[in-house]
């Protein structure tokens, strides 16, 4: 794809210069503590070699979205905390991203060590990709590595931007790895099964407009089905449906059909009269009024389960049903089982998709786990990231 690797930077050295690697820290915190750490193991390997390459490492993440304020609450202090104990060193911290605060704490940085600034949205010049910003962020350093797939598809300063200023730029390794698994699903082994969850047709439709004529199998679940089944003149009582999109929900699967492509929809449903966890669950083949669907059925488990079985790629983003509540769970952990099951190739992305594949203890049966959900949509359609453009200018 034209772009350089962590490979091809270290091979020219880096030991003493100033490499600015914009890392994905964003993670949850609790009580101002870290809760979830698995964003920033999936950065330490790249953070890592470059340490032990003699690099002095100048990280910058975003964390949630302050809107251009600081907002305490959204300090990346604690993940300065968590990323020194899983790198088992010490991790300095900065309170300003731009100025004379990180110049000097740069200076007083040594080779292999590693300094990380404040939270980039704290400055409105981060989202609207300000030049001036992005020329004050770029003055910090003398390399630009981008390992921060989640964020590639965001023409920010500290991901598009500033990369003009330098002569010397690559893709970490989690960047450069995601590029690789998911160039999978835009030139896929066959059959492709394409397996999409989530509450809205809106919040996907140009990926199920890209996908339906490129999958073989695409399989739908989650709220957005209902909206499919209802342009079909289907029942879905209190169900969340979209009529604004029915005409697009109809001619997606035209194209499907079109392209001698396979669309399927859930053919049975686990209802509840109530959107609530201890609501009584029951299911039905056909959604009653007054009922809402909440998770595919079990006979549709089963099909998505079967098609999983016989694909040779699979690339799965979002649930099936509400999976934070058990009672709506089975869908989305029948589907999972049956992907970590699959000899497909096989890459999920999206955040019940992943908790899914954990919660069962298949990650590792599964070929690739994409840190990036909205990014990883927007690459396996075949758009231009920004954050990857970039690096290949």
């Amino acid at each position: 794809m034209g772009v350089q690797t962590l490979d091809d930077l270290l091979a020219r050295g880096v030991r003493g210069q100033r490499v600015f690697v914009r890392s994905d820290l964003n993670v949850p915190l609790r009580d101002g503590a870290v809760a979830d750490d698995s964003r920033l193991c999936a950065s330490l390997p790249t953070l890592r070699r470059l340490c032990e390459a003699g690099a002095r490492v100048i990280v910058a993440s975003h964390l949630g979205r302050p809107k251009g304020e600081r907002v305490a609450t959204l300090s990346l202090r604690p993940v300065a905390a968590r990323l020194a104990q899983l790198l088992g060193a010490g991790v300095a911290f900065c309170d300003e991203c731009v100025g004379e605060q990180p110049r000097a704490a740069i200076d007083e940085l040594g080779a292999g060590r590693l300094l990380l600034l404040e939270n980039l949205r704290f400055y409105a010049g981060e989202e609207r990709n300000d030049p001036d910003f992005a020329k004050a962020l770029a003055a910090l350093a003398d390399v630009y590595v981008n390992d921060a797939f989640g964020t590639a598809h965001r023409a920010h300063a500290s991901t598009e931007g500033m990369t003009a200023h330098f002569d010397r730029v690559a893709a970490g390794d989690l960047l450069n790895s995601e590029l690789r698994h998911l160039q999978v699903i835009r030139e896929p082994n066959r059959p492709l099964l394409v397996i999409l969850g989530g509450a809205k047709v809106s919040d996907k439709l140009s990926v199920l407009e890209a996908l339906a004529p490129h999958a073989d199998v695409l399989a739908i679940g989650g709220a957005m089905a209902y909206t499919f089944i209802a342009a079909n003149g289907g029942a879905t009582g209190k169900s969340l449906v979209e009529p604004d999109r029915f005409d697009a929900a109809l001619a997606v699967q035209r194209a499907a059909r079109d392209a001698g492509r396979r669309l399927l929809l859930p053919s049975d449903h686990v209802v509840a009269d109530r959107f609530e966890a201890d609501a009584p669950a029951r299911v039905v083949a056909e959604i009653p009024d007054g009922a809402l669907g909440l998770d595919i059925g079990p006979e549709t488990a089963k099909r998505y389960a079967a098609e999983a079985r016989n694909a040779r790629t699979i690339f799965w983003n979002g649930p099936m049903g509400v999976f934070e509540m058990e009672a709506f769970a089975a869908g989305t952990r029948t589907v999972a089982a049956a992907v970590g099951d699959s000899p497909a190739t096989s890459v999920v992305g999206g955040g019940d998709s992943l908790a899914a594949i954990h919660q069962l203890g298949l990650a590792d049966r599964i070929d690739h786990l994409s840190t990036g959900g909205g990014a990883s949509l927007e690459f396996v359609q075949g758009l231009t990231l920004p954050g990857v453009a970039a690096l290949e200018r």
